[in-house]
């Protein structure tokens, strides 16, 4: 959906539509709550933290002013409500672990490789900060833009510039060094 279709929802969101609400809930539920979770790595709290960022988009409909774009403007109360959620648990640090699959398929080898790699990409992207995690996240798994990702973070464009590049950096020397271990 395009960011002119998410603004026309919200517009009628602030006049009370309640099918315009389901039909913008609906087309951003997922992303969000995808993003919300990969904060938290606890389903019940990334679904309540959902339920209040569409409750503020709800009651906010009427007064968003078009400074970035729609998706953006969500993902920032996303953001807030689940940095609130770490200042009142006193928690800044998510450690998940991955669920042992076991595939019967043939190349399960590949598959084992392949799943090493993500498992070792995922370690290497919980070592970072915080705020250099989010910012490649936004970027990457959310497709945003610099100019958005700054909405999102409330902090300047270049700052999100670089927290991406050192990022990218870090994350290059993570993964350089268990390749040069090889497979374990």
């Amino acid at each position: 959906m395009t960011n002119a279709e998410l603004h026309l929802l919200l517009r009628e969101m602030a006049k009370g539509s309640r099918s315009a609400l389901a039909r913008f809930y609906e087309e951003l539920e997922k992303p969000v709550f995808r993003f919300i979770l990969s904060k938290l790595n606890d389903r019940q709290e990334a679904s309540d933290i959902l339920h209040e960022v569409f409750l503020d988009v709800w009651r906010a409909a009427d007064r968003f002013e078009g400074r970035s774009t729609v998706k953006t403007w969500v993902f920032g109360i996303a953001y807030r409500k689940t940095m609130d959620h770490f200042r009142k648990h006193s928690r800044m640090t998510v450690t998940a672990e991955l669920p042992d699959l076991e595939d019967e398929a043939p190349g399960a080898f590949s598959c084992l490789v392949t799943a090493e790699e993500a498992a070792h990409l995922k370690t290497c992207l919980d070592d970072l900060k915080h705020e250099h995690r989010t910012a490649i996240e936004l970027a990457f798994y959310e497709d945003m833009t610099y100019h958005e990702i700054a909405a999102v973070m409330d902090v300047p464009e270049g700052t999100i510039k670089s927290r991406i590049y050192h990022a990218k950096k870090l994350l290059l020397k993570c993964l350089s060094c268990r390749s040069k271990m090889g497979p374990i």
